[in-house]
């Protein structure tokens, strides 16, 4: 069972830059709400879309590096990358059905 993998300022160069196809990084708080509200679906993707997308879950507090360089200001904030590029990014809570049509649209 695929699930959404945790990840850190060391590793997001070589686990979402560097890597080939689609990355989606959920950036979170276990302080925050929302973040826990889209957290299963951030599994569920991992496990929907295992064959042809990453998902990964990246703590804001202990990795300022990553949170400043892609400026993220709210969460949960989505980012999802294609071949090491951002390609798009949502801020918010958001429902199945946006990631979804998200995902579904880069692949």
């Amino acid at each position: 069972m695929s699930a959404a993998t945790e990840l850190n300022d060391q590793q997001f160069e070589s686990a979402v830059l560097k890597a080939p196809g689609l990355v989606l990084v959920d950036f979170w708080a276990p302080w925050c709400g929302p973040c826990r509200l889209i957290a299963p679906l951030m599994d569920w993707a991992a496990q929907t879309y295992a064959d042809q997308l990453t998902v990964y879950k990246l703590e804001v507090d202990p990795n300022p590096e990553t949170v400043a360089r892609y400026q993220v200001q709210g969460i949960p904030t989505l980012l999802l990358f294609q071949n090491g590029e951002l390609v798009e990014r949502v801020e918010g809570a958001i429902g199945r059905d946006r990631i979804q049509t998200l995902i579904n649209a880069h692949l």
